[in-house]
């Protein structure tokens, strides 16, 4: 692998830390990206955490934990300086990868953790008809007025009752016919 091989596009890589290290592990890496001026290598550092919901005396507190205790997550795109940089970051114990060879995430292991936002495929347009798969309105057919990517929501036109009525649905409730 060679330093200049920009071609290969960046993937996320999982790096173990010791217990409790992960966000100095991210503090630290970041300081190094921005001091060495490898934002082109490394991309993004991510701790993924998630909420949850505690009740203490009667009261509801929303807390934040380490949805994978001891790892942090890593865009970048592998170069023999890239792979030493975070190798050697202090807290790192290593990639995650069968001996030194760090496996890169699936995207679709990337999109099941919730790490990063992938643009839904629409195979559908305004104007076209469309069946609900899913949902209360599930089997109705109706023609999509409006889609939007931003939010993942597709406005579709269903016939109920005898009449035209728009409802909003999630842009995989419903599929082209």
């Amino acid at each position: 692998m060679h330093l200049n091989d920009m071609s290969e596009s960046a993937k996320w890589y999982v790096v173990h830390t010791y217990s409790g290290y992960e966000n100095k592990v991210k503090a630290n890496l970041e300081k190094i990206v921005e001091n060495r001026g490898m934002q082109d290598y490394i991309l993004d550092i991510v701790v993924p955490m998630e909420e949850q919901i505690e009740i203490k005396d009667g009261k509801k507190k929303a807390t934040l934990r380490k949805v994978f205790p001891g790892y942090v997550l890593v865009k970048m795109i592998m170069s023999d300086e890239s792979w030493y940089v975070v190798r050697n970051t202090r807290g790192v114990t290593g990639f995650v990868g069968p001996g030194s060879k760090p496996v890169h995430l699936t995207d679709e292991e990337v999109r099941t953790m919730g790490v990063e936002e992938f643009a839904p495929i629409v195979d559908y347009s305004v104007g076209d008809n469309v069946r609900v798969v899913s949902g209360p309105l599930e089997n109705f057919i109706g023609t999509v007025e409006e889609i939007n990517l931003e939010k993942r929501k597709v406005r579709v036109s269903v016939s109920m009752f005898g009449r035209e009525t728009p409802v909003e649905l999630e842009l995989v409730q419903i599929n082209k016919i």
